[in-house]
């Protein structure tokens, strides 16, 4: 098993230094070039395959190789239709406004979407505004990516005997630190290697090192994805074997519960998470790390899963005699056991739609739930400021084009091979409920193994972990730009050299990475989550604003900061609501639609009224942007 890591780690490490090369190069060909315009844009330069494999890397993040396969594994087949609507996403969010932006963008030299903003309308308070708010929920994206990368790093490090020393050491050097002695000291120190490495490159190669590595990336997620389809489906039997396995599963059970050892020791009894008891009638899995202390025979409650299907317990004994699975010698003194809200002991119910669900009885996604989510992705993706920022980088109308070609076919086998492959996934490992954003990589260890190819683990953990860097290295310079360029050059210093920029820029990417990397210490259980509170934000925020700017005459500055305020509000109250009423971080879906789309309505009816009850745009204004043609 330690060979098989040290492979892995070889591999990984590989490719971890080609992305730094490929930033040392980049800074290279920046010199001699205005920094801002560079570090920011890459000189708006790039050709098809940069500006395609940029777009498609940047959204395939760490939710769609971490937090989608975590759903796919919990909710079966329905995730399917859950991400359907980004076989379109290309035609929505590059066709429809990447022309008109980029054209509005170099005729006023804007380097970032809040700017663009300001531009258009020559308002100051339009452009701050965009810019806090961007800020705001960029954070959260951010937060989540970090929370991937860290999660990742664990996975492919975890059988490495320094690495555990390194653990160890640093447990009892946080053991009394507030806040950061909440974090597992595994998930701690890989979210400090991961940190660092994407700071690192990101500050040295600016927006080109970005863009490089991002092609890089998006080959690397692209294989990566295809070698684990082909390993997945060899190793379950195909798809139809599969298939019928899935067909006689039913969700676990979750509860909590007290741990007993047959007699007292002397020393702690230290119990690791992911270790499985057999009670003598089901198989357990325990949630979280717990010890029994000296001296004494119970634990204290610990959270545990239960397994509720024949297949899946045959399934994890043979996993746990050929090692792949710790088993401890406890017993279960008492547990309270709770069923899921829909599907429990429904054999196939992770075949059909909407899919099991632990918290709701209308089962995960309803069919109305289902053509909201079609919806929400492409246009949701369109108001993403990281995918904006890129649509003023291509180089002229024909990269533009043939990117869409590019990014809809990558999206379309990229996301239906992760449907097929993490489906069969409960098929190979079960009891993965327990930390669900471990799926991946603890499937690419399990994959490479079972075909006597450990190095190959390196490949397949560098595909998730290039669609986490790919995202976090452009929401850092996002967010930077917001700061350095929207806020410092736009309200404090107009007329900062351009040394002090610099220096500012690398100070603010340092900072917010590393502010990322306390909050995300402690992130909620679900990564995707907030990803999509994340994602509905900004898109509620920037969508209707943006393209009401860019296409209607009559759009006022006014109307801009309503329709951004409009949008954020009702984002944030669904959410609330949502939490609310049902315990759980995601929004209330309103009518059993998606809350996308009652953003949008908000978004939409706050910026028509400001434009039919508030001042009419300058003159001036609209003929810059549309010529003398300037009609209501």
């Amino acid at each position: 098993m330690t060979d098989g890591t040290n492979t892995a780690l070889v591999t990984f490490v590989l490719y971890t230094v080609a992305v730094f090369l490929l930033a040392m190069l980049s800074n290279r060909v920046a010199k001699g070039k205005e920094f801002v315009g560079e570090y920011f844009l890459g000189s708006r330069s790039f050709g098809v395959w940069a500006f395609a494999l940029t777009f498609a890397a940047t959204n395939a993040s760490g939710g769609s190789f971490m937090g989608f396969p975590a759903l796919i594994y919990t909710h079966g087949w329905s995730l399917s239709l859950w991400i359907a609507g980004y076989m379109v996403l290309p035609l929505v969010s590059m066709a429809v406004i990447g022309k008109r932006i980029n054209q509005v963008a170099r005729q006023t030299n804007a380097l970032t979407i809040p700017e663009v903003l300001r531009a258009r309308f020559e308002s100051p308070v339009t452009g701050l505004v965009a810019t806090l708010l961007l800020i705001f929920f960029m954070f959260f994206y951010l937060v989540a990516q970090f929370k991937a990368g860290g999660k990742i790093l664990t996975t492919l490090f975890a059988g490495d005997p320094i690495f555990q020393s390194v653990v160890s050491g640093v447990g009892n050097l946080v053991s009394n630190v507030p806040w950061v002695n909440q974090a597992e000291p595994d998930y701690l120190v890989c979210l400090i290697v991961f940190s660092v490495a994407v700071i690192v490159y990101v500050v040295y190669g600016g927006f080109r090192a970005v863009v490089w590595t991002d092609v890089m990336q998006g080959i690397v997620m692209f294989v990566g994805v295809i070698l684990m389809l082909g390993l997945t489906l060899h190793q379950v039997g195909g798809l139809e074997s599969a298939t019928r396995q899935l067909a006689e599963m039913t969700p676990p059970e979750h509860g909590v519960g007290v741990l007993r050892s047959s007699e007292v020791h002397e020393d702690a009894i230290d119990i690791p998470k992911g270790a499985w008891i057999d009670d003598g009638e089901h198989l357990v899995r325990v949630a979280e790390s717990v010890s029994i202390p000296a001296g004494a025979e119970l634990s204290p409650e610990v959270e545990l899963l239960r397994l509720t299907t024949e297949a899946d317990e045959r399934r994890a004994r043979a996993l746990i005699s050929n090692k792949a699975f710790d088993r401890v010698e406890v017993e279960i003194q008492s547990a309270d056991w709770e069923s899921y809200e829909f599907g429990a002991d429904e054999p196939g119910v992770y075949l059909t739609n909407p899919g099991p669900s632990a918290s709701s009885s209308l089962g995960f996604l309803a069919f109305g739930s289902a053509i909201s989510f079609f919806i929400f992705w492409p246009f949701a993706a369109t108001g993403q400021p990281s995918n904006l920022v890129r649509l003023l980088s291509f180089k002229d109308t024909r990269t533009l084009r043939y990117s869409i070609i590019t990014v809809s076919i990558y999206y379309a086998v990229i996301y239906f091979s992760l449907v097929v492959v993490f489906c069969c996934a409960r098929v190979l490992l079960p009891g993965m409920e327990i930390d669900p954003d471990r799926t991946m990589p603890d499937l690419a260890t399990h994959l490479t193994r079972g075909a006597g190819m450990p190095w190959l683990a390196g490949i397949l953990v560098a595909a998730p972990f290039a669609a986490v860097m790919s995202s976090v290295d452009s929401f850092l310079l996002v967010v930077s730009s917001a700061v350095v360029r929207d806020l410092y050059q736009g309200f404090i210093r107009h007329g900062a050299s351009e040394k002090k920029v610099k220096r500012l820029s690398h100070t603010v990417t340092i900072f917010v990475g590393v502010f990322a990397l306390i909050f995300v210490l402690n992130p909620p259980r679900y990564l995707q989550d907030l990803i999509v509170f994340a994602t509905g934000g900004l898109a509620a925020c920037f969508l209707i604003p943006l393209v009401l700017a860019l296409y209607w005459r009559r759009m006022t500055s006014w109307a801009a900061v309503a329709g951004m305020l409009g949008g954020t509000m009702t984002h944030v109250a669904l959410t609330g609501w949502g939490y609310w009423s049902e315990g759980e971080f995601r929004a209330f879906e309103f009518l059993g639609l998606n809350p996308f789309l009652w953003d949008l309505v908000g978004s939409t009816v706050a910026s028509c009224a400001l434009v039919m009850l508030g001042p009419k745009p300058h003159s001036i204004h609209v003929k810059r942007f549309f010529g003398n043609s300037a009609r209501s």
